[in-house]
């Protein structure tokens, strides 16, 4: 089993950790929504615990993979090492769901810092374990959709809330991102390529419960502009 690590060390282990792995919102509409995760086992993931183990495993949903995120009080990461090109490939899309939002959260707070489903995307940007900046994809509670602001942890880390509240919740989603854009947008950088990328459902810092589940995670080149 991996050790627990404290709370106050999330920041400092996220950024190393994907150094071993590892904008433009589109209308939903052009998003199609494939609730199959893109990997039929968890062999080329990894899981780091910060408080306690988030549950992570695959299920098979209307006999497609999918992958569902169970946190009780706890804070553990799911982790692929993946490097991709993003200068033909920058849109990201991929599919989920949650079971309900968190009531009585601040999140942009440390104590706050709990949200039901999240995926990051980590960019390598030197040559030190902890030369890395990372987007934190997330499905908010209490903040507005398009919300984004500075990690709490870390300013290396930039949070977005594609989606927030509990309109949806329960509902397969699909979300679309630019992440060349986005990190133009949150870093002022120029990115060329992604180094891994990695998923997250926790409760930990206020003992909170939630649900997710994750399908389709691809990346895909924009769609042509029409003169």
């Amino acid at each position: 089993m991996m050790p627990t690590l404290p709370t106050r060390r999330r920041a400092a282990v996220l950024t190393w950790l994907v150094t071993l792995s590892l904008g433009v919102q589109l209308a939903e509409a052009e998003c199609q929504i494939d609730a199959q995760f893109p990997d039929a086992t968890l062999d080329d993931w990894q899981q780091r615990e910060f408080e306690g183990r988030t549950d992570y495993a695959l299920q098979h949903q209307d006999g497609k993979p999918v992958l569902v995120a169970t946190a009780d009080g706890t804070a553990s990461v799911l982790y692929r090492e993946r490097e991709l090109d993003v200068t033909r490939q920058p849109m990201l899309q991929w599919s989920w769901s949650v079971d309900d939002v968190y009531d009585d959260i601040q999140e942009m707070t440390r104590a706050g810092d709990d949200f039901p489903a999240r995926l990051y995307i980590v960019v390598r940007n030197g040559f030190l374990p902890w030369d890395t900046l990372a987007l934190n994809y997330v499905w908010g509670s209490q903040v507005e959709s398009g919300t984004a602001w500075t990690s709490p942890y870390t300013d290396k880390a930039h949070m977005i809330a594609v989606r927030a509240g509990r309109d949806r919740a329960g509902d397969w989603v699909c979300e679309s991102r630019d992440v060349v854009a986005d990190f133009q947008a949150a870093f002022g950088v120029t990115i060329d390529r992604i180094d891994g990328y990695a998923i997250m459902v926790d409760g930990d810092n206020g003992d909170r419960r939630a649900r997710a589940r994750f399908g389709d995670i691809a990346f895909r080149a924009r769609d042509p502009v029409s003169d």
